[in-house]
């Protein structure tokens, strides 16, 4: 998986589980349905990307000052619901889903699209 799409999986892991555990196929389908949504609006795009930044922000701070992570993390939040919930309910899927595995992978590839968004 990509690092940014690590990042990411990683900052929303402080966001509240509001999500039940689906099956990987549906977890595909949310994946799909989220990268639809967010490519095809703007502000969206736009928010996905500021997420990414906090995200590289987060690995790069400090361990020892918590303090700063928080107001990372709680920018992360208030970011991440603006892209709406099913992209809440995605990200609480992958912290259940080894990235390795084939859905995974199959997940993380869909996600990289994205990315792409960020990279221009």
């Amino acid at each position: 998986m990509k690092p940014r799409l690590i990042v990411a999986i990683l900052v929303i892991a402080g966001l509240p589980m509001c999500a039940e555990a689906q099956q990987p196929s549906a977890a595909k389908a949310d994946a799909q349905k989220v990268v639809k949504m967010i490519i095809g609006d703007k502000a969206k795009s736009q928010i996905y990307c500021d997420v990414l930044k906090l995200g590289e922000q987060i690995e790069e701070t400090d361990p020892k000052d918590k303090k700063k992570a928080d107001e990372l993390y709680q920018q992360v939040d208030e970011l991440a619901t603006k892209l709406g919930p099913e992209y809440i309910a995605l990200m609480n899927e992958l912290q259940d889903m080894d990235p390795d595995s084939e859905d995974g992978k199959e997940i993380g590839s869909t996600l990289e699209a994205l990315d792409k968004l960020c990279s221009k």
